[in-house]
């Protein structure tokens, strides 16, 4: 009544000295009793006062959220109760309060109390609805609460968390997805509750959230969320992480080049989830997705320049490729960072891009820096490395110039990924050594160390030929400088590419055992197949490691006469018609010096039958050991096979090519009594007409076999080169054997 009466008497100074000794003398009393009688006194109050109660909801308000503290549960229950009848007769005067009010019910929601609990619910409902009917709700003065309360781990606070992002994203005058960026960490840390009710309610606010992502992709913020889904996409709960990596493929999807400055840590997070199994399918299918979106939007308008714009020019008109050299210095404490995951453990690693007038720069330090960590761990997953792989390819086809930057960097790990135990890791890392050994932009003058400095050949010895060099069959002192091919499809690194892979055999006999010729043949797939022989060769002529040189030409001579790759080479090769296809005889010639039998197999692909009579008749001043008579017993075999049919058939015509048979007749002779003996003796047998083998020393016209039309080939100077070889062969040999660390596996016959 008394109340009433100062309203009337509009006396405002009586109402707040009431409303003060309320709070001071019995709210705020040490005394529980005058406590709860002063919150009573306080509603009583407010009912008074009516309408009028806006005026004074500070002082009503404060004691009543100071008693939510009280340590007597039956006064917290009170206090819920006078402020439900405060905030039922203010209304939507309460608003401004709205944060102090909502920090209050945000600790109640929490309280043991089920009474007090109850009370709270009951006070959360109207607080409810009297936003939801308002339209002068602060949202920007409550996020900063908002943002701070979300990252409670009390569940019952998180649940009262959720209710009001749901009430806040329902009403038509707020719009919450403005302010997402503040929030969206705290609801991914929610969705990890251990309680089911509380992750199906923050499942329901993201996909609230999402739906309306995709209505209005424009007014989103893609950028200032990318760094969170990137830390919430590598999370070991499972539904964080695919419900992370269906945002992350809309966000991709909708925003496109808007995300490429976060491609180091989109590929960090995506990548490894490639290589899960079926248990968790659902999130490897995403964010596979994710992959493939994020590698279309690399287009090539992210190649910079040859030579980068004045700084005049990129202001007046920006371009993504002209503002990567101002970009760049900055790189590693922007976007694109670093590849080490352990950046998740902050959510402002990266500085969000402006996406309203600044174009879009793609920085592949950071991206080359995540790849390069994967593809060197060799315990990731074979999905992920062809995945890796995969990128760097689309990175080389699209970005060469700004790619070729890095590769004296990703070679080394490119090589040893030669060794992956799968086959399809191994076919993509080829392709992508493929085409750094084949792509225009990295033609350069001096491609830099790509292996280390104990390269056996170094790059200048490899340089390209000029012309006016390529003749060198009448040269007696030919080097393999001079047998480097050069076509316009290859530049500077093909060589060094061949001089590493050659060490990288030489220092892991097995690979060369099991993969050499499995990858030899892709690359003569993926490269010009004469460029590779040609360079290998070279490069074996001044091999130190003769034992090296003598298995790996026996590797690539296998590889020459049987691999349906080869075809077309062998075909250039048989007749030696042209005047390269002479030069390449003569550099794989000196090579296959390493191995007798390999240049006599050599000799007969070429129809060089006489000058292999004339090697054959050397063997008898070589060591004879169980290696070599299985290479002649493996050389018969050959000979039976469909790639030397034409050798078959020109031993009807005994006229024109007496030395063929006369070769085979001395391989006939170098075997034992074996199968192989006995195979090579009943096709000597077909030949017709045995009396004509007989040949006089008188001057005749060179018979087809003598390759008459090729006169330029010394085939002097080739058996003195092939005598000159196997004479160092025999010096290694003795010396091993004075070692004691060599097996003697000479043959007595």
């Amino acid at each position: 009544m008394l109340v009433r009466e100062f309203v009337a008497q509009n006396n405002t100074v009586q109402i707040k000295h009431v409303i003060q000794t309320l709070s001071q003398e019995f709210a705020l009393s040490q005394h529980p009793h005058s406590r709860k009688g002063g919150l009573i006194g306080l509603a009583a109050c407010s009912i008074a006062l009516g309408k009028d109660s806006g005026l004074y909801l500070k002082e009503l308000i404060e004691p009543v959220l100071t008693c939510f503290n009280d340590a007597d549960s039956r006064l917290r229950y009170y206090a819920c109760e006078a402020l439900y009848n405060i905030v039922k007769v203010a209304r939507g005067a309460v608003l401004p309060h709205f944060n102090v009010l909502f920090d209050g019910l945000s600790k109640l929601a929490a309280d043991p109390d089920p009474n007090v609990k109850s009370g709270s619910e009951l006070l959360d409902r109207l607080l409810k609805d009297i936003v939801t009917e308002s339209n002068k709700f602060d949202l920007v003065g409550f996020i900063p609460l908002l943002r701070e309360r979300i990252y409670s781990n009390n569940q019952y606070a998180r649940q009262f968390i959720i209710s009001w992002i749901l009430v806040l994203e329902s009403v038509p005058d707020i719009n919450l997805l403005d302010y997402l960026p503040e929030i969206l960490d705290g609801l991914f840390q929610i969705l990890g509750d251990n309680g089911k009710e509380i992750r199906k309610m923050c499942e329901v606010v993201l996909g609230e959230f999402l739906k309306e992502i995709k209505k209005n992709p424009s007014s989103v913020k893609f950028a200032e969320m990318a760094n969170i889904l990137v830390i919430h996409c590598q999370t070991t709960d499972d539904l964080i992480q695919l419900t992370a990596m269906c945002w992350m493929r809309e966000f991709i999807q909708l925003a496109g080049r808007v995300m490429l400055p976060y491609s180091s840590g989109i590929l960090t997070a995506v990548l490894p989830c490639l290589a899960y199994d079926d248990r968790k399918k659902s999130i490897k299918e995403v964010a596979n997705v994710c992959n493939q979106s994020l590698m279309k939007l690399v287009t090539p308008e992210d190649d910079e320049p040859d030579e980068p714009k004045p700084v005049v020019q990129r202001q007046a008109e920006p371009n993504p490729e002209d503002s990567l050299a101002k970009q760049q210095g900055t790189a590693s404490g922007g976007p694109d960072g670093s590849c080490d995951s352990s950046f998740s453990s902050s959510i402002s690693v990266f500085t969000p891009a402006s996406t309203d007038r600044a174009p879009v720069t793609l920085h592949l330090d950071g991206i080359v820096q995540v790849l390069n960590c994967h593809l060197s761990d060799m315990a990731i997953g074979m999905m992920t490395r062809i995945a890796v792989l995969k990128w760097l390819y689309h990175l080389y086809i699209k970005t060469p110039r700004k790619m070729f930057r890095h590769t004296d960097s990703l070679f080394p790990i490119l090589l040893q990924t030669l060794s992956d135990e799968s086959d399809e890791v191994i076919l993509k890392d080829l392709e992508v050594l493929a085409e750094i050994a084949s792509s225009p932009a990295g033609q350069t003058d001096d491609a830099g160390p790509l292996d280390g400095p104990d390269l056996r050949v170094s790059h200048s010895e490899l340089q390209v030929p000029t012309p006016g060099r390529t003749n060198l069959l009448n040269t007696s002192g030919t080097k393999g400088l001079e047998c480097s091919p050069s076509t316009p499809t290859m530049n500077s690194y093909f060589y060094k590419f061949m001089i590493n892979l050659l060490k990288r055999f030489s220092s892991e006999r097995k690979l060369l055992e099991v993969r050499g010729a499995f990858i030899i043949r892709q690359l003569c797939l993926l490269l010009n197949a004469e460029n590779i022989f040609h360079s290998m060769a070279d490069i074996l002529l001044r091999e130190e490691d003769l034992k090296f040189a003598s298995t790996m030409v026996h590797t690539l001579n296998t590889i020459l006469l049987t691999s349906t790759e080869l075809f077309q080479l062998r075909n250039q090769l048989k007749d030696l018609k042209t005047l390269e296809s002479q030069n390449l005889f003569c550099c794989l010639y000196r090579s296959w010096c390493h191995n007798p039998v390999t240049t006599v197999s050599l000799c007969f692909l070429t129809q060089n039958y006489r000058h292999a009579y004339d090697l054959i008749q050397k063997f008898g001043d070589l060591e004879v050991t169980v290696d070599f008579l299985t290479e002649v017993d493996k050389l018969v075999q050959l000979i039976e096979c469909p790639i030397f049919t034409y050798l078959r058939l020109q031993l009807l015509d005994v006229k024109n090519n007496p030395y063929l048979i006369k070769a085979l007749y001395g391989l006939l002779m170098l075997l034992p009594q074996s199968s192989a003996f006995q195979l090579l003796s009943h096709r000597l047998q077909c030949v017709p007409n045995p009396e004509l083998l007989q040949t006089e020393d008188s001057p005749q016209a060179a018979p087809k076999s003598q390759k008459a039309d090729s006169p330029s080939i010394d085939y002097a100077e080739l058996l003195q080169h092939f005598e000159k070889v196997q004479k160092k062969h025999l010096e290694v040999r003795h010396q091993r054997s004075g070692r004691g660390d060599h097996l003697d596996r000479r043959v007595v016959l």
